[in-house]
């Protein structure tokens, strides 16, 4: 019993790190600019006002930046999620002659930083006439780095995959793109999770591609909108920024909390076998 204490003790220690950014964050979110920054911070404002998270929606079209962000998520993560599942388990369970040649080239795709394709990406984009909307924000991490990522998790998880299931499917007269969509990718669960996950976030998170490509308030994303809230001399308000954070990042740690088994059970899965 006492060890167990102890236990509880040393992790609730070690979780202050983590957990007292995040009550930072929202209850500075009630407070006035005075006192934020105030030393020591006081963990709950003497009088908290909600003020600052209605003047979020007043200065600018947050809750369209909102919607704008999350239906570009979860776009990105079904077209990744699709692209990802079909190449790995290609490059996984499919003999061709260069497989691995090029496998390793795609995985070079993890190699190159953004900012270094940006500019062409902006010049192709805005001759497709897709600058200033939502396209290239879409199509860039279903067929960029974030892909490639998940694609090497997914080739991961389909070579642990018993060769004898494939070969109890075509004696029942299955093709191979039944075996993938009734055997394998039920079976690959954890990974697909794990890559819904951390595909979400990225998106969600993305900042450099939407500055270069959005220019309208009302297509914003939240990473973009979160640098709008200043003062007329180009101050930042910290309080209406800080709530605007909160509300950004409160549903997507909801999200993990609730997913995160399936997030490490899914990482665990793709390192059995490489």
């Amino acid at each position: 019993m006492r060890t167990k204490v102890w236990l509880y003790g040393v992790l609730l220690v070690l979780c202050v790190p983590f957990v007292f950014p995040t009550w930072w964050m929202v209850t500075s979110s009630l407070k006035p600019n005075a006192d934020i920054f105030a030393f020591p911070p006081a963990l709950w404002p003497d009088d908290p006002s909600w003020s600052a998270w209605g003047q979020v929606f007043d200065m600018q079209p947050f809750a369209q930046q909102y919607w704008n962000s999350a239906y570009i998520a979860l776009v990105v993560t079904l077209g990744t999620l699709a692209v990802s599942a079909l190449a790995g388990y290609a490059f996984a369970r499919v003999r061709f002659p260069g497989q691995n040649a090029l496998f390793l080239v795609v995985l070079t795709g993890l190699l190159i930083p953004s900012e270094v394709t940006i500019v062409p990406l902006f010049r192709m984009f805005n001759s497709w006439g897709m600058v200033d909307t939502h396209w290239p924000l879409i199509l860039v991490p279903i067929f960029g780095a974030p892909s490639v990522l998940a694609t090497f998790i997914m080739r991961q998880f389909f070579i642990t995959l018993p060769g004898e299931l494939e070969e109890a499917a075509r004696m029942d007269g299955l093709g191979r793109p039944a075996i993938f969509w009734r055997i394998a990718v039920p079976l690959a669960k954890p990974a697909l999770g794990a890559v819904s996950i951390f595909t979400f976030l990225h998106s969600w998170n993305l900042y450099l591609e939407p500055i270069v490509f959005v220019q309208s308030q009302e297509k914003f994303t939240l990473p973009q909108a979160l640098t709008q809230f200043v003062d007329v001399y180009q101050g930042p308000l910290w309080n209406v920024q800080l709530s605007a954070a909160s509300m950004t990042a409160i549903p997507v740690l909801i999200v993990f909390v609730i997913a995160q088994r399936q997030f490490i059970e899914g990482l665990a899965h793709t390192g059995l076998k490489g």
